[in-house]
């Protein structure tokens, strides 16, 4: 998914001079506190801050208010403008030269918790472009699909596992609005994709963290029509949701117990949770037995299994002793080499290929994520390579890439209860570059997982929106899973 918050139909005439429609650089919605920053230049001249304001559903914020809004969410399909006042309006049709620098922090993806009542330390995401933008009415149009694409095998009672994907895989897309919801879900079913289908909760809920009658409605009117099942609902936690502190104990709690009956509302069997806290868990379980939902804990790069953060967890597990625990096995944790897709990214970015070789490098070794994160800043520092040319990507490269053995899964697989197939290419033997699936399949088979495989293109977060399908990606991908099952079956 491109790192921007403008595009090409950027540019609008204004009353007040000009607008810019933003587009959120990542890809859930986030509330408009994780805003820390908006720098823009017209033309070569920067516009002072007291000419900027933020428009979201006719609510005008300036600039300095942003972080106070904890309570506002920047849904993924909305596109606020970004007002600049100008002595005149400008017309269609007028080109100027567009520069904006925006920084966000990520709430969920915490670094470090706060001291002393303070705020934690969050994951970055900083946003630079610089465009010549010729004003527009008018939003860019989506591009054609590949509709003659051939049915899938049918599935057999003697595939081990069941097959689906999370909605998360058309990110850029649905952000882009190439999908609505009842598209999106239409378009998995044409391409005989599912039954299960996952979603990530801070996605796709227009009124996150609450479920709408709206939704609800839709929901089971597209599942009604397309014969899917819900699989795994992913619940994200915003501990960093408020700029002056973290989340209290009490806080995480109500957030996770209102996903908790979203999920059951719309019939998930399964709650893909992000934090293993004793004493969270402990208040969330009467919770998860009333709704009878299981709690999934993602083991998710660059961890393994066996890792020190996830022996603390099991350790959690095996002293509250409850069979709705277990884990999400995401399989960005056992990778054998950098995907294709984020090495194009950073060189789009500049790198060049002796930066790109000592990423590789830096990447491979057994080192902290941590360590290798600032490994990695240091050398581009000492290059003179300013880290945030690459957004987020200087530490998402670590924490989205992990390299443990594929073996590591059979550890922990009755406790598995939920695969997120992560992949980022499938290349032209029809095999994902960086990641062994024949051989993950074989560890899964062979540990007597029966649940669902849940494709995850995650190339969305490097990948130029349009690049790729997506989907016909994920079709690709099942093919690939099927295949690798079908291998390991008697004749």
């Amino acid at each position: 998914m491109p790192n921007g918050l403008i595009a090409d139909d950027s540019l609008r005439p204004h009353p007040d001079g000009l607008a810019l429609k933003l587009t959120l650089p990542w890809y859930r919605s986030l509330w408009l506190s994780s805003v820390g920053t908006l720098r823009v230049t017209i033309d070569g001249a920067e516009v002072p801050a007291s000419d900027l304001a933020f428009e979201l559903k006719g609510q005008r914020y300036t600039l300095d208010q942003l972080p106070e809004q904890s309570e506002t969410l920047w849904y993924l399909q909305e596109h606020p403008l970004l007002i600049v006042r100008r002595p005149a309006p400008i017309t269609l049709g007028e080109t100027h030269e567009v520069e904006i620098f925006g920084e966000l922090r990520l709430p969920y993806m915490q670094i470090a918790p706060g001291q002393d009542g303070g705020p934690g330390m969050y994951v970055p995401n900083i946003v630079r472009q610089s465009f010549a933008l010729t004003a527009t009415d008018t939003d860019a149009a989506p591009p054609a699909l590949v509709s003659d694409v051939p049915p899938p095998p049918v599935a057999t009672d003697a595939d081990p596992f069941r097959l689906g994907l999370t909605l998360y895989s058309a990110s850029a897309e649905f952000r882009a609005g190439w999908y609505d919801f009842d598209s999106l879900l239409g378009r998995v079913a044409e391409l005989g994709i599912g039954p299960g289908i996952e979603i990530v909760a801070s996605q796709v809920l227009p009124t996150y963290p609450h479920l709408s009658p709206e939704f609800v409605d839709n929901w089971r009117a597209a599942f009604d029509t397309y014969g899917f099942d819900a699989s795994s609902f992913g619940a994200n936690l915003d501990m960093g949701r408020r700029r002056d502190r973290d989340m209290t104990d009490d806080e995480e709690f109500a957030f996770s117990e209102v996903l908790f009956r979203d999920a059951a509302a719309l019939g998930f069997p399964l709650v893909r949770i992000q934090s293993a806290k004793p004493t969270l868990l402990r208040r969330l379980l009467p919770i998860a037995e009333e709704l009878d939902l299981k709690l999934a804990y993602e083991i998710h790069a660059p961890v393994g299994p066996n890792s020190p953060q996830i022996m603390k967890v099991r350790e959690v597990y095996d002293e509250l002793d409850s069979p709705l625990l277990g884990f999400v096995a995401d399989f960005s944790s056992t990778m054998h080499a950098m995907s294709p897709t984020l090495l194009r990214a950073v060189q789009r970015a500049g790198l060049d290929d002796e930066a790109l070789a000592k990423l590789q490098a830096i990447w491979a070794t057994d080192a902290t994520m941590h360590e290798r994160q600032q490994e990695f800043i240091g050398y581009l520092k000492s290059r003179d390579f300013d880290p945030g040319r690459l957004g987020a990507f200087a530490h998402l490269a670590f924490n989205m890439h992990g390299h443990v053995a594929p073996q590591e899964w059979a550890d922990i697989m009755p406790q598995i209860l939920h695969v997120h197939a992560k992949f980022y290419d499938i290349d032209e033997s029809g095999q994902e570059p960086a990641i062994d699936y024949p051989e993950l399949v074989r560890v899964f088979v062979e540990g007597g997982y029966r649940g669902y495989w849940s494709s995850e293109w995650e190339g969305h977060a490097f990948a130029e929106l349009g690049e790729v399908d997506p989907l016909l990606l994920v079709r690709k991908q099942h093919d690939l899973i099927r295949r690798s099952m079908r291998a390991l079956q008697p004749a």
